[in-house]
């Protein structure tokens, strides 16, 4: 059997990496405190940006979401009350989420379903959720084609 015995046990790592990692980080947080501070501004906020350009929406639709009791969640025109939509359950996953988060900040602000939501299309194809009571929007086109394309559907789609 041989036995090695090592003088020294000791990891070296190049002293460039560490420095390049270093700056990195060093980097990174400059940035993030130069917008906490205002030296930057932050991320366009949608509304904002589209009131400051003048955007017109090109369609728009209230809708009013029900939770059945059997688990499906109906979606209807806020208007004529016409079904749009229906998702059983493990159905309209993207729907359901979005619709709680909205509902949730009503329950909070102790809101109820009086007001209906609007969806919003935009000229540059941009879909938005927006709850008229509490000013909450959700940028529907953010999460992806297939989502976008649930509620786009809603929009325009005829009364069923």
């Amino acid at each position: 059997m041989i036995v090695r015995e090592y003088e020294k046990d000791e990891v070296t790592v190049h002293k460039v990496p560490l420095l390049l990692m270093g700056g990195i980080v060093a980097i990174s947080l400059a940035l993030t405190a130069s917008v906490s501070f205002g030296l930057f501004e932050r991320s366009a906020i949608p509304e904002k940006a589209r009131a400051e350009a003048g955007t017109r929406p090109e369609a728009q639709r209230p809708l009013r979401f029900f939770d059945e009791p059997d688990g499906t969640v109906r979606v209807e025109d806020g208007a004529s009350k016409a079904v749009l939509a229906r998702f059983g359950p493990g159905e309209g996953g993207f729907v359901r989420a979005s619709v709680r988060a909205l509902v949730h900040q009503r329950r909070i602000r102790g809101l109820g379903p009086e007001v209906a939501f609007e969806l919003i299309s935009w000229p540059d194809g941009a879909l938005t959720l927006h709850d008229p009571a509490t000013g909450r929007s959700i940028e529907v086109a953010s999460f992806g084609p297939i989502n976008r394309a649930v509620f786009a559907n809603m929009l325009a789609q005829e009364a069923r």
